[in-house]
């Protein structure tokens, strides 16, 4: 009788009563869904990932290995099935590393994964300890990739920046305020926890079926399956040779790296400097995913050319307008998120505001007539650069909502229907309910409660965590004089919600999440016109839920792809958003004491910027305090707004060309991203972007389509080793060299670290 598994995983118990029920229980894996022959073979028909050759699920009708394309190949093809429920999660180790690598990943920010590598060493670090209970609860036995995947959750988790802290940072930098201890990290806290009550109720969708991909999470996965499973098979021993070799020599490389329109166009090294045409960039810290959801090896082929196909049309955008001084663009610099008067001097934002940060119309209308003049005072300009951003991210808004409905709510609808009847897709899901359905039909009580029962966490849960932290953020809105009202929190709370399940599901099945941040800054600056600073904390409120709900459902995910129970997933993300909270406060205060000046520079430094908060305080002044006279009917912004009804539209035609011809690829055309790209440009390190589509058209092109095997075996590693050896070298490189010890040590100047802008281009003046 021939086996589909090369490699068959190995059962979790040594009972024979047990295996019984194992094998029993193992056929309701063939009983949830019927939609695919792969979503009906069990784990054991499967076989492992790391089978020596192709797997007869690997291969297609022709004999030979198929392309990975649909998500039930993502699910099967390149992750293990396995799992042990008797492995231990809750010990002091896990606490320990999860504890000290939080700390280490909020004082630093996104380092990438590095806490996906240095749990790994440090765990395995196993010394001889006498047989005693106090040394087994210290070292339990070996390092476990329940373990292991917790640790990553709670310190990636700490190391996100809390949008809450870009507040801060303006308030700062434009206005001198700088909010007590006790209602920063409280704000901090309320605003980071409160997206996870939304969370929770969506999970039916979002995190259980196969239809929720997240495909940046193959390569983390995939390395947990390395570093963990089958370590004595000959393919993994290969793939993990493949990872360290690639790790250590990306590690070693990271170490190396004249006219106007030439830096324009061409340059991109630096922070806005230019648009990074045609450029070559050898630094994975700006081709790889950079700890976000887009990486040139793991995202998927469609998704990245809707986002490249935008950036074409921005290059062309930026430059047009630029050339034919459209919106006055020459007065001011070419990449720039800073508010300007007419003449292009920095825009003076206190000489229009009160001592309560709000729109003082007096002298807002003194300085009316000196425009006319051809004075340097009036309304603010930006750049048309930022402008188009603007334009972009509003037409997205529209595109998702019209794309989510037209291609994906049947499929979302279907999924909860099903998941009402306790049906669901998912291999991964599906072995979690059976494990559990084991696990608590034990006869030895003792038995069952040493094993790992994946017992779901109830939607209490969720609402006491909503309740509290609405109450909190209330509190602190109040406390910190934001002058936002009690209804204007409660209608951005709303307004937040109803784009989780839209946003959520582009990044569950895309792998994208464009920001909603400039439709939330526009509709604060409607309800709560002339007050800045209350913009802020509106689009805080308005914004930030979303991004930490897509967080805690990604997380969820991973949970479900390593068979981690969902309270312990749960329980780490939460312990992890409030230890970064907490060191995220703490390290801004300093950052923004030492580098003041530097952060209000429109180019900055090589190492420090500030155009996330200068484009934050920026927008806050433009929709908070001059929505009215800048963007209203008639205004010199007033088209702005009604690119959301642009973007509504957007999608339709793309839909309509699909159902007259199907076989073109129509429905690969995701708008919503080609949209929000057309300004994707306008902020950052742009010398890597051809690069990074070169990488793209090699990885999700010809490796997947040309080389299925090496593909499904190596790609999604090679991007974890190249993401790993640069975070572990970015890592290095600030304690020993960059200031994080105390000590900045400067790099000798040579011909790969020249003065001015490392691509050699002309530095345009600020």
């Amino acid at each position: 009788m021939s086996t589909l598994a090369q490699v068959k995983p190995e059962k979790p118990f040594s009972s024979s009563t047990e295996d019984e029920k194992y094998e029993g229980n193992e056929k309701i894996l063939s009983t949830f869904d019927d939609r695919s022959k792969l979503a009906n073979l069990t784990s054991s028909e499967i076989g492992e990932v790391f089978a020596e050759g192709p797997r007869l699920i690997d291969l297609g009708d022709d004999g030979k290995e198929r392309p990975i394309e649909t998500d039930l190949d993502y699910s099967t093809r390149l992750l293990s099935l396995d799992d042990d429920p008797t492995l231990p999660i809750w010990t002091f180790r896990m606490w320990f590393l999860s504890i000290g690598l939080s700390c280490f990943s909020a004082v630093l920010g996104q380092i990438f994964i590095l806490e996906e590598l240095l749990p790994g060493p440090a765990g395995n670090s196993r010394f001889r300890t006498p047989d005693s209970r106090f040394w087994r609860f210290i070292n339990p036995g070996p390092f476990n990739i329940k373990e292991h995947v917790a640790i990553t959750i709670m310190a990636s988790t700490a190391s996100s920046s809390a949008l809450a802290i870009s507040i801060f940072a303006a308030q700062d930098l434009y206005y001198n305020v700088r909010p007590n201890a006790a209602v920063g990290i409280f704000t901090l806290i309320g605003s980071q926890l409160i997206g996870y009550g939304t969370a929770g109720v969506m999970r039916s969708f979002l995190v259980y079926p196969t239809f929720a991909l997240y495909p940046q999470l193959i390569p983390s996965v995939q390395l947990f399956d390395a570093l963990h499973r089958g370590q004595e098979a000959v393919m993994q021993k290969k793939r993990l040779r493949f990872f360290w070799i690639i790790f250590v020599v990306i590690f070693v490389w990271e170490w190396f790296p004249n006219s106007p329109w030439f830096t324009r166009i061409f340059g991109g090294a630096a922070g806005n400097e230019g648009l990074g045409v045609f450029s070559i960039s050898f630094d994975w810290a700006y081709i790889g995913s950079g700890g976000n959801s887009i990486g040139a090896l793991f995202t998927p082929l469609a998704t990245q050319l809707s986002l490249y196909g935008g950036c074409l049309v921005c290059i062309v955008a930026f430059c047009a307008c630029y050339a034919s001084n459209t919106w006055n663009a020459q007065n001011f610099p070419f990449l720039t998120q800073l508010l300007y008067y007419e003449n292009g001097t920095e825009y003076n934002q206190l000489a229009i505001l009160n001592d309560d940060f709000t729109l003082n119309k007096e002298k807002l209308a003194q300085q009316k007539p000196l425009l006319k003049e051809g004075g340097s005072k009036g309304l603010p300009w930006y750049a048309a650069s930022q402008l188009l951003f603007k334009i972009s991210r509003t037409m997205y808004i529209g595109a998702a909502i019209t794309h989510f409905f037209i291609w994906h709510y049947p499929t979302v609808y279907r999924i909860i229907r099903d998941y009402r009847t306790k049906d669901c897709d998912d291999p991964h899901y599906r072995r979690m309910k059976v494990m559990h359905a084991i696990v608590t039909d034990m006869k030895s009580v003792s038995l069952r409660h040493s094993l790992q029962a994946y017992k779901e966490i109830s939607n209490w849960w969720y609402l006491a965590i909503l309740i509290g932290t609405i109450a909190i953020s209330l509190a602190t809105t109040y406390a910190a004089k934001s002058g936002l009202p009690w209804w204007a929190f409660l209608i951005a709370l709303i307004f937040a919600w109803m784009f989780v399940p839209i946003i959520g599901t582009l990044n569950a099945t895309v792998g994208y999440a464009p920001s909603i941040e400039n439709m939330v800054q526009m509709l604060g600056g409607a309800l709560v016109p002339g007050k800045p600073v209350a913009n802020m904390y509106f689009t805080m409120y308005g914004f930030n839920p979303v991004t930490q709900a897509l967080n805690l459902l990604r997380d969820l995910k991973l949970g479900q792809y390593a068979k981690l129970p969902p309270r312990v997933t749960f329980t780490v993300q939460t312990v992890g958003t409030i230890v970064g909270g907490l060191l995220n406060f703490v390290i801004a205060k300093v950052i923004l004491k030492s580098q003041h000046t530097v952060l209000r520079a429109v180019q900055g430094t090589n190492v420090w910027s500030g155009q996330q908060v200068q484009s934050y305080n920026s927008d806050a002044v433009s929709w908070g305090a001059l929505g009215k006279p800048l963007y209203a009917p008639g205004t010199r912004y007033g088209f702005v707004p009604y690119m959301l009804l642009v973007g509504l539209g957007f999608p339709i035609p793309f839909w309509l060309l699909h159902r007259k011809y199907p076989k073109v690829g129509f429905n690969l055309v995701f708008t919503p991203i080609l949209v929000a790209e057309l300004g994707f440009l306008s902020v950052g390190i742009n010398s890597a972007v051809f690069t990074r589509f070169g990488v793209t058209i090699l990885s999700q092109y010809y490796l997947r389509k040309y080389r299925a095997s090496w593909f499904r075996k190596y790609n999604f590693l090679l991007s974890a080793a190249l993401d790993g050896g640069t975070s572990v070298m970015i890592f290095v490189y600030t304690f020993a060299v960059g200031g994080g010890s105390g000590t900045v040590i400067p790099f000798p100047t040579w011909a790969l670290n020249p003065k001015g802008n490392p691509d050699y281009c002309k530095r345009l003046s600020n």
